[in-house]
């Protein structure tokens, strides 16, 4: 992971919450994290819509919003940006819901320190880093599946628009496979049998 500062957004309506959790993260000594505070949702959508911010720091009851909805609201405007909810609800039922709906982690008030938030928000980063990296990999991932009409006689495949095409050019059309030749021992056999039936 680098050291560089994580920019988080802590969205957080009860001002003494919020001055505790800034005085956690502040009294961390790498000092590696960056708060800004917004007190209603709409305002962090708004503040996340600029841009920069590596995590959000989520309650779950804000003046503008109130339970699960918060999260799916944010999550939804969130652009990727990972979300940890912390919140004073200790619901195991809840807490499973939100991570399955794509939370980061689900952290209780009053049961956090700085170093565990902290690793708490690293590790998300961390974690959508690798969720984004694998999603981008699937994306660019090409298969060949179902029945692929081939020709008997030259070995040619038809494309979906009828045409007939080399199976190498098939193949690297449709994946990321490229083709080296060669001849494999039996044909090689065959050849050497006719060369020397046709001397």
């Amino acid at each position: 992971m680098d050291d560089h500062p994580l920019r988080i957004l802590l969205i957080e309506d009860n001002l003494a919450d919020a001055r505790m959790i800034h005085e956690m993260l502040k009294g961390l000594r790498d000092g590696v994290l960056e708060l800004e505070t917004a007190d209603k949702l709409s305002m962090g959508i708004e503040i996340l819509a600029r841009g920069g911010h590596d995590a959000v720091l989520l309650d779950l009851s804000l003046p503008d919003s109130q339970g699960f909805d918060t999260f799916l609201k944010l999550r939804d405007k969130a652009g990727g940006v990972p979300v940890v909810l912390l919140t004073g609800l200790d619901d195991e039922a809840l807490a499973v819901r939100a991570v399955h709906e794509g939370a980061q982690d689900y952290l209780i008030k009053g049961q956090v320190n700085g170093p565990l938030l902290s690793r708490a928000l690293r590790y998300a980063v961390e974690r959508n880093k690798l969720i984004r990296e694998l999603q981008d990999a699937l994306a660019n991932v090409k298969t060949l599946s179902g029945m692929i009409p081939i020709c008997a006689w030259c070995r040619k495949i038809r494309d979906d628009k009828g045409y007939w095409d080399r199976v190498e050019a098939y193949i690297e059309s449709r994946s990321n496979a490229t083709f080296t030749h060669g001849i494999c021992p039996e044909c090689a056999a065959k050849v050497q049998r006719r060369k020397e039936g046709g001397h």
